[in-house]
């Protein structure tokens, strides 16, 4: 009997709820303000503007002259400070070391490259880095970077 008085309850309190939970935060309001997401013409104009300008903006490689498809990987080139490719910056570091047979060079952040040593050739999760190789200046940042990032926030 106990059980049939719960399951009753219980329905009961689906059928004057139409199956909902009662949340006040569903009620809508007619004088509440847009959401966050709500963007007027003007803005979405600039946005629209902007990818335009980001897709249309020709990055050359100093080193190569090629263009850059990927300007979030690219390094500036340590005479002219103008962008290059991570794979250019990378070959010109392998062409100024000398490596030994267990050394390999990788880019480790910050614009530096490292020459790693593996104790063992074929467990590359052990390794010491031999010499840190400076590749751009952390201090000061590339005209054309702020450039790409300024078109990067307004598009975001």
């Amino acid at each position: 009997m106990n059980r049939n008085r719960r399951n009753k309850q219980h329905s009961n309190y689906h059928n004057q709820n139409n199956g909902q939970k009662n949340n006040p935060s569903q009620k809508k309001n007619e004088y509440s303000k847009p959401s966050a997401g709500y963007e007027d013409e003007a803005a979405l104009k600039e946005k629209q503007k902007a990818i335009e300008e980001l897709k249309n903006k020709q990055v050359i490689c100093a080193k190569c002259g090629q263009v850059i498809t990927e300007v979030t990987s690219a390094l500036s080139d340590k005479s002219s400070g103008k962008p290059i490719h991570f794979e250019c910056a990378l070959s010109e570091v392998e062409k100024n070391e000398s490596l030994e047979p267990n050394e390999k060079i990788a880019y480790i952040g910050q614009g530096r490259f490292g020459v790693l040593n593996y104790e063992n050739p074929r467990d590359q999760r052990h390794f010491t880095i031999k010499k840190i190789i400076e590749w751009e200046d952390r201090d000061s940042q590339s005209e054309w970077r702020k450039e790409i990032s300024e078109l990067y926030s307004k598009v975001n």
